[in-house]
């Protein structure tokens, strides 16, 4: 199981940014960074800054997922023909636990990795327990039934928070998700700008 390394308010503030839209992040109340200096730390920053910060950021949105996993889907995203920051979104989309959070199943990333790896979900029937398995297209995902009405779950399906993309197609009287296609970047509702063609700069040059 992938160690959560930072509070997720903590990623929220060293980033400056409200990376998943959340109401309650500080940086709704303070945009400067983390620590005493800061305020002071707005210079310029170096290309090599504004490529590991898109990373960061990135990597941080789907649950601050270790470098090594991160590195190993990026890698697995230049194999692949076509645009190799197009195919990192769509692996990162395609893992269970993103999955399960952009269905509304759960209220946050990081909710999603702990539920599917205690065991409460289904991929076309049969249980799965990692976070990261990769889905495929016509996939169908599904909360077992004795958790169907976990407080957790009641409460993220009549979030009105966040909408399920229309790459999913959900059906939340049974729970049930079905991923309809890979997603492009321009599909994905994140809450800030995320800059994939950087995560790639910075892999080329490092």
């Amino acid at each position: 199981m992938t160690k959560r390394t930072a509070a997720k308010y903590k990623i929220d503030r060293r980033m400056g940014e409200n990376i998943w839209g959340r109401g309650k992040s500080p940086v709704n109340k303070r945009e400067y960074g983390p620590g005493q200096h800061g305020q002071r730390r707005k210079g310029k920053m170096s290309d090599f800054g504004t490529q590991l910060r898109a990373k960061q950021k990135l990597k941080g949105y789907y649950g601050d997922v270790t470098e090594k996993q991160f590195k190993r889907i990026y890698a697995e995203a230049a194999r692949v023909k076509g645009d190799t920051g197009e195919n990192l979104i769509g692996l990162l989309e395609r893992r269970l636990d993103a999955v399960v959070y952009r269905a509304k199943f759960v209220p946050t990333i990081f909710a999603a990795r702990q539920f599917v790896n205690h065991g409460h979900v289904t991929v076309n029937g049969k249980r799965v327990n990692i976070a990261s398995y990769r889905v495929k297209e016509g996939d169908v995902v599904a909360i077992r039934d004795r958790s169907k009405q976990m407080a957790l779950v009641l409460e993220a399906v009549a979030s009105a928070e966040r909408d399920v993309p229309d790459y999913l197609d959900a059906d939340h009287s049974k729970m049930t998700v079905t991923f309809v296609r890979t997603p492009s970047l321009g599909d994905v509702p994140y809450p800030v700008q995320m800059e994939p063609n950087l995560v790639v700069e910075y892999y080329a040059k490092n």
